[in-house]
């Protein structure tokens, strides 16, 4: 067997609170995606840079954060979704493994919501394997032609036969994804389903790992008193069993 395990973290751009009583985690952020100890960590809300945070911050990281946040021997891949005031935030995928190679593809579905996927190529153990990172829309119109657009992506862009990770925020909490990714081939867990927001108090599962050409094997969430600080939402931590070549 060999064991593939795809971590997705929304890092809520590495700052918590409002005002003047928000407070910096990036740090702690990172010590928490090491000890995630997975192969391939699907990130949100990453910030690349923002002047008037690391002006507010005294250690706010010189360095973009899917960087910082990478452990040593990892690979990171950013693209921006959104361009804001200040900066600059999208999504990220960390891996332990070499990358062939990566793209991005706007997903924004009106003007209020900048929006993206990254898709990357991943060599395991000499396979292929395709991660694509989402973060969909607040609104449901929206995350339904989100979806198609997924679709459409992944039939065009990526071999029927090869294993493919779908990982991100996916801000629903129906069955909206699990029916449009499964009408796509991709499956998930099942009907066990594990809360992810609010950090906190987790009520809702907004973070899904579906998965292509890979055996599911278990699905699990940290806990503990930390995890609810660093975030508004819990990391979702996906163990598969990817299938060698013939």
């Amino acid at each position: 067997m060999t064991l593939l395990r795809v971590a997705t973290y929304n890092i809520h751009k590495g700052v918590q609170g409002i005002g003047p009583r928000r407070r910096l985690e990036i740090h702690n952020l990172g010590h928490a995606v090491e000890q995630l100890d997975a192969d391939i960590v699907c990130l949100q809300e990453v910030r690349k840079m923002h002047r008037k945070e690391s002006e507010y911050f005294t250690q706010w990281p010189e360095m973009p954060q899917a960087d910082f946040l990478a452990p040593e021997g990892y690979t990171a891949i950013y693209q921006t979704n959104a361009h804001t005031r200040h900066g600059e935030h999208g999504n990220a995928m960390l891996t332990r493994w070499p990358v062939v190679g990566h793209q991005h593809e706007d997903m924004s579905d009106h003007r209020f919501e900048q929006r993206g996927l990254l898709h990357s190529e991943v060599l395991v153990h000499g396979r292929a394997v395709h991660v694509v990172v989402l973060h969909l829309g607040l609104i449901k119109a929206s995350r339904v032609r989100q979806l198609d657009q997924v679709a459409r992506f992944i039939e065009r862009e990526i071999p029927a036969d090869a294993p493919l990770v779908v990982a991100g925020d996916f801000n629903d909490w129906g069955t909206l994804v699990q029916k449009a990714l499964g009408a796509a081939g991709l499956t998930s867990f099942g009907a066990q389903r594990v809360a992810t927001f609010p950090s906190r108090l987790p009520v809702v599962q907004l973070d899904y790992v579906f998965a292509r050409g890979l055996q599911p094997l278990g699905l699990e969430v940290p806990r503990g008193r930390i995890w609810g600080r660093m975030s508004d939402h819990l990391p979702l931590i996906a163990e598969f069993d990817l299938p060698l070549e013939a």
